[in-house]
């Protein structure tokens, strides 16, 4: 079983999946690493979040950040957004991802801060 899943929107935010993968490896916590956009590959992301056993996703997104909205809507478990600094410093990112429709949760992370996700995470797993 895997604890905590990190999906990047696009292989350039590899760096922030990284800053991700650091702290968790440094609390034994397992994971999985994958690179899924919520516009070009919708039907990949589907099926990945239906066939996951993961307790808590990690979804790194840049722009309109639509990807940890997308994940919540498919899922009942925590959903943490990390806002990608790309177009206007990150800043419509952020707004993209902290403005969710009601029913649709995601917490959300400074801009590039994969480690907080991360230590979110970790946070989140501690409370069984």
């Amino acid at each position: 079983m895997v604890e905590v899943s990190i999906i990047s929107g696009s292989a350039s935010d590899s760096a922030i999946a990284e800053k991700a993968v650091q702290i968790l490896k440094e609390q034994g916590i397992s994971y999985d690493v994958a690179v899924i956009s919520a516009h070009r590959d919708p039907d990949r992301l589907d099926d990945y979040i239906k066939k996951s056993d993961s307790r808590i996703f990690i979804a790194i997104a840049g722009l309109s950040a639509a990807l940890p909205g997308v994940i919540a809507s498919k899922t009942d478990r925590p959903v943490i957004g990390v806002p990608v600094s790309s177009k206007l410093m990150g800043m419509d990112a952020l707004l993209s991802i902290a403005q969710m429709p009601k029913g649709v949760p995601v917490a959300c992370v400074g801009v590039d801060n994969g480690e907080n996700a991360a230590l979110l995470a970790v946070r989140i797993l501690k409370l069984k």
